[in-house]
């Protein structure tokens, strides 16, 4: 057990408190070292780099060849960087420790940003054709905490439309396919970023989170996704800063370490997002171990059969459930005290209201309609006729909804619910319409399952859970209370300690 010293753009030294164990012994030669590499952790990577087990141009080479071993296949990172340049990159970060110097935790780690967010130097596509060919002129400002951080940008990872739909799919760049099954979606709209990350493109990964963005994709990739409380991670580039804030940026990662150290890179507040949390980021690099005797987790399940599910996925999260039990955690079934129905009417409209804005910037555009995914215009067309006063009763039922989770957290300290209703369809497939029989009313209605923590700015996490007979991963997601982002993330990380050998499982061919 270790920590490192790393220090920030502007010097400071700062201590990871994270415990990480590093399981690899690492061959002096080049060859060997660029198989080991992909597979280590990213903090375990850091602290290779920092001790100088590795060279950041080793680090950039072996996650090079991975990404030329499996993207071709998996569609999963786009907008690529030539391989020169990015070399060359490495070899400044290199040139900065022989001097002393370290950016951060993240300094010559490979990254590559979902394309929903601006990076310097790339195209932000959004997975539509309508979008400029011109690269950003700047950062977004979670990318830019990430640069900060000692990242090298690679490029960025798929996204639908607009990111809209749990399928990631677009007209520019193609489908992103499942890492286990390459005939399966990758789910979305984070669904490049999951790929990468189980396929060891990437050592971490970011994404954000609208309707399940970040848990979903995690999910059906079997790795670990976290939607951060509202206002964790700010995004003060948004044209609208006070309402606009369903949507938000978080980690991604195969570790729980790796996804609190990420996060802490992320957050933290900025005065251009004024409903950002105060709280510095760096809390989430402390140590997560801690003891989970008589934590009160509430199993939400299929909401008393009011959600559709296809058969297997409650099986297969409670036996995640009773691993989290071995932990110390005693486990009861809970239940919603709103009516579902009613938080599921208030969610459209709030969707009105923000997911067609987006799409509205391009209606401008000739043949605009042509061009874009039939549920993009769909999402324009319902927000043309949303009225004010639909809107502030949808956001009272939305307060009445996050009153009364409050009062089911007096019971639990944790509420579990499948990361899904369905396990990965087939990528040729638009979305399901179907689940178990019930007929879906919208193309995103065999998604509600992850709206209840979204609705209330809860934290969620999506942490493996299990597969089915056919090899297909499914995600549990585990909520918070409000703004216990840390503590959500010591449960995680307790449950990964119990489920090692679940959560060890790769890919096929990885």
């Amino acid at each position: 057990m270790s920590s490192v010293k790393i220090s920030d753009s502007a010097g400071m030294k700062l201590s990871s408190k994270c415990r990480v164990q590093i399981h690899f012994t690492i061959d002096p030669s080049t060859s060997n070292k660029l198989m080991v590499i992909p597979n280590m952790s990213a903090l375990a990577l850091s602290q290779a780099i920092h001790s100088k087990q590795v060279s950041c141009r080793e680090v950039m080479q072996a996650f090079l060849n991975q990404i030329e071993k499996h993207n071709p296949g998996s569609n999963a990172i786009v907008s690529l960087a030539p391989q020169e340049d990015l070399l060359a990159q490495a070899n400044e970060r290199d040139a900065q420790l022989a001097r002393g110097q370290t950016m951060g935790w993240m300094h010559g780690l490979p990254q590559a940003v979902k394309d929903l967010a601006d990076v310097q130097g790339f195209r932000t596509s959004q997975g539509s054709p309508l979008t400029p060919l011109t690269p950003a002129a700047k950062d977004g400002l979670m990318a830019s905490r990430m640069r900060d951080a000692g990242c090298i940008m690679i490029g960025k990872t798929n996204t639908p439309e607009f990111g809209l739909g749990s399928h990631t799919f677009n007209e520019v760049f193609g489908a992103t396919l499942n890492a286990w099954d390459i005939r399966k979606t990758a789910g979305g709209s984070s669904g490049g970023a999951a790929v990468a990350l189980a396929q060891r493109m990437l050592p971490v990964a970011d994404g954000s989170d609208f309707m399940g963005s970040l848990r979903n994709p995690a999910g059906w990739n079997h790795v670990f996704g976290m939607r951060p409380s509202q206002g964790r991670v700010p995004k003060p580039s948004v044209p609208d800063v006070f309402i606009a804030q369903l949507s938000t940026e978080g980690p991604m990662a195969r570790t729980v370490p790796d996804l609190a150290m990420l996060l802490s890179t992320q957050a933290g507040y900025d005065a251009r997002a004024p409903l950002s949390i105060q709280e510095n980021g760096l809390a989430f690099s402390q140590n997560l171990e801690t003891k989970l005797q008589g934590q009160r987790i509430g199993w939400l399940g299929n909401l008393n059969g009011y959600l559709p599910m296809a058969p297997g996925i409650l099986e297969t999260c409670q036996s995640a459930l009773e691993v989290l039990e071995t932990t110390g955690c005693k486990v009861d079934t809970a239940s919603l005290v709103m009516n579902p129905e009613e938080i599921w009417d208030a969610w459209l409209v709030w969707r009105k209201a923000l997911a067609g804005r987006n799409v509205g910037s391009f209606v401008h555009m000739a043949n605009w309609r042509d061009k874009v995914k039939p549920e993009a215009q769909w999402e324009f067309d319902q927000s043309l006729d949303l009225t004010g006063i639909q809107l502030m009763k949808a956001s009272a039922a939305r307060t009445s909804y996050y009153q009364s989770m409050l009062t089911l957290f007096e019971t639990f300290d944790v509420l579990a619910i499948p990361s899904a209703q369905v396990w990965p369809f087939d990528v040729k497939e638009r979305w399901p319409t179907h689940i178990h029989g019930q007929a879906m009313d919208t193309y995103h209605r065999w998604m509600e399952v992850v709206i209840y923590p979204t609705f209330a700015g809860l934290p969620a996490i999506s942490v493996p859970a299990g597969f089915n007979a056919q090899g297909l991963p499914m995600g549990l997601q585990l909520i918070g209370k409000p703004q216990a982002d840390f503590e959500l993330l010591q449960v995680a990380y307790a449950y990964e300690q119990a489920a090692q050998n679940l959560i060890q499982m790769r890919p096929p061919g990885v």
